[in-house]
């Protein structure tokens, strides 16, 4: 869609709309047709007013209530997909909503320096934003128009709404109507594209996930021209019954097959789409990707059979079900490896239900979260849990090789490809993964030239070694993580666009060790695991209450050295505070010295106080941006915010 650009003042914006729909625009002014079409349904077909902005539409809590329970399975599935689209514009001012296909508001995610303003605009529980009831704006219009649209500032119909910028993307149910909107919006002054991808992937995995829900009493066949992209966003997928009628097909495969609507084939049997008959489909169940060729055109592509659930044989046409198993075998993993890396810490263990609902999908994971936090563990962890747990799990840290080894090591050499290579040759480390895990800690630090070529393994799911010609096949599961702001470094053109959202099929955050709830639990566990089995660590409250409060900049990577050293100075298996280093305690003392409640700040302090939170918020309350800034440690600024009784935003 063209972009909106627009430089009119709010004050002028009524009259702007106004002088536009009597086709007077400004010479310096670019308005859309959709925005044009829009504004005139507003006018003509709905009688809004501009100049007169009615107060927002909350409908009545019965209403509401009726209308979650009515959506409750879309809500279910849509909530992860909106944290993990939260957690990737966190502090860029965003509020993620979900609307009803009447544009009622029934789910809602707000960036703490969005709520002000989203309070005004009328973004609630309840809310209606469909055009009747706010004019021209992302969801409402969403909803009309029926495809990804941005609606930015100024082009919005009421003045109220002209300092936001809406980026939203419909939700189809499986028969092809809209079910629901989702969006993106803030203040930014830009309507940035990035926003708008990742909004559109996210809904789009919302109506694929909402698609497999509602056929899983079908039969339903996944295909794509490329075998790699199935179980991809990618991917076609067509449901149907046991006599092959066909029930419903998704966004992606009317795409593929050039339908323009659902009802072209919904009714029609399979056979009559692809060359093949319905008993030899069926016998493709348990089968890995297969040819298919479609009927029109004669095009190929590969498929696979997914079966409906608790799937058993039964008396069937042409004995379609001889060649189907008892039942559908369904992996469940070992959720042992995952679980045992939180005491039910909130974040952490949404984390690992999340991993435990894809973990047998072929979905690549991306781990965020400071140095230290433990992204290794996570991630060995997903690999003992998966079915991939007998095979290599192979880690490369992009940060610790050499630039000049980083292709030799990934990617592996033929004996004497370059001077000094080893006369056997080398493997790399992407074919040594090769059935198991592929681990890529700290990828931003990835040359950008490499990017390219990761890109293309990750692609074609193939490698070439240096020096070599013929391609060698590899199936790997990818995990990548950094502490890096990814996205940052995508818009400053650090890191590759296309690889990131290659790389990002589902994002992970691990929290801090100074933020977790199971901190003093962790510490006991961790602290018995470096005393071994022969003793049983006994703590001193003193010792355990320096250990908790202190703030960990290192994270647990620093707590697992700590209590290391501490076990083994400690005698007859009790920790006291004489165990604990001298840095630790001395910060826990100096800061208890100086933080004194009851008194009032001096204007010094104050004048200090009032810095530390300008930056903090200037800066989105990054913690190591400011303390590197202010040339302080981060474990001295955490004292001096917890000094003035300064606290992130939740």
């Amino acid at each position: 869609m063209e972009q909106t650009i627009l430089h009119q003042e709010n004050p002028g914006h009524a009259e702007f709309v106004r002088t536009a729909l009597e086709g007077n625009q400004p010479v310096s002014t670019t308005i859309d047709d959709l925005t044009l079409r829009s504004w005139r349904r507003c006018k003509d077909d709905l009688g809004l007013d501009p100049d007169q902005t009615p107060d927002p539409v909350i409908i009545e809590q019965s209403d509401l209530n009726e209308r979650l329970h009515q959506y409750c399975r879309l809500l279910d599935i849509a909530r992860l997909e909106m944290t993990n689209l939260y957690q990737q514009l966190a502090g860029s001012g965003h509020a993620i909503m979900l609307t009803d296909r009447d544009g009622v508001l029934l789910n809602y995610i707000g960036d703490p320096h969005f709520t002000d303003a989203a309070a005004h605009a009328g973004m609630q529980l309840g809310a209606v934003w469909n055009e009747a009831a706010q004019g021209t704006n992302g969801m409402g219009t969403c909803l009309v128009e029926k495809k990804p649209l941005v609606i930015h500032k100024s082009s919005h119909y009421f003045t109220r709404n002209a300092s936001l910028t809406c980026a939203a993307a419909p939700i189809f149910d499986p028969h092809g109507e809209t079910l629901a909107v989702l969006d993106a919006s803030s203040e930014s002054k830009m309507a940035q594209q990035h926003t708008m991808v990742l909004l559109n992937m996210s809904a789009q995995v919302i109506e694929n996930r909402v698609f497999f829900c509602a056929m899983k009493n079908a039969f339903v066949l996944r295909f794509h021209a490329r075998s790699e992209f199935i179980s991809t966003l990618g991917e076609g997928a067509i449901a149907f019954n046991l006599e092959g009628k066909i029930l419903a097909v998704n966004r992606s495969a009317m795409f593929q097959l050039n339908l323009e609507k659902p009802q072209q084939i919904v009714g029609h049997l399979i056979n009559q789409l692809f060359t093949t008959s319905i008993p030899t489909l069926l016998k493709q169940t348990h089968t890995h990707a297969f040819p298919i060729r479609e009927t029109q055109q004669g095009r190929r592509f590969f498929a696979t059979l997914q079966p409906p659930e608790n799937c058993t044989p039964s008396p069937a046409p042409m004995g379609a079900f001889n060649s189907i198993k008892k039942s559908t075998k369904i992996y469940h993993g070992r959720a042992e490896a995952l679980e045992t890396l939180h005491f039910d810490e909130p974040r952490m263990k949404k984390n690992v239900e999340t991993v435990l609902k894809v973990i047998e999908r072929d979905i690549p994971y991306m781990l965020f979260g400071e140095t230290g936090t433990g992204k290794d563990m996570f991630a060995r962890a997903l690999h003992k849990a998966s079915s991939r747990r007998d095979k290599p799990f192979i880690a490369v840290n992009c940060a610790s090789l050499p630039e000049s080894l980083i292709e030799s090591e990934l990617f592996g050499y033929r004996p004497g490809a370059f001077t000094g290579a080893s006369r056997e040759g080398n493997r790399g480390k992407i074919l040594q993964a090769d059935g198991g895990t592929l681990f890529l800690d700290e990828i931003g630090d990835m040359p950008l030239h490499l990017q390219a070529r990761l890109l293309m393994v990750l692609e074609e799911r193939e490698v070439i070694p240096l020096g070599g010609e013929t391609p060698i096949k590899v199936s790997i599961k990818l995990i990548s993580a950094t502490h890096h702001d990814i996205l940052s470094m995508v818009e400053e053109g650090e890191f590759r666009e296309d690889l990131y959202y290659r790389l990002h099929g589902i994002s992970l955050t691990m929290p801090p060790l100074r933020d977790r709830k199971d901190k003093l639990q962790l510490i006991q566990k961790i602290g018995q695991q470096e005393a071994g089995n022969s003793v049983e660590l006994k703590w001193d409250p003193e010792a355990l209450r320096i250990l908790e409060n202190f703030t960990w900049p290192g994270n647990i990577r620093q707590l697992l050295n700590v209590l290391r050293t501490t076990t083994a100075m400690c005698e007859n298996g009790i920790v006291t505070v004489n165990d604990l280093p001298d840095d630790i305690c001395n910060a826990i003392y100096e800061e208890e010295s100086a933080d004194n409640p009851g008194s009032t700040f001096n204007s010094l302090a104050i004048a200090e106080r009032d810095v530390l939170l300008s930056e903090l918020e200037d800066m989105h309350w990054n913690v190591s941006r400011v303390a590197k800034k202010l040339t302080l440690s981060r474990n001295t600024l955490y004292r001096r915010m917890k000094r003035y009784g300064i606290n992130p935003p939740r």
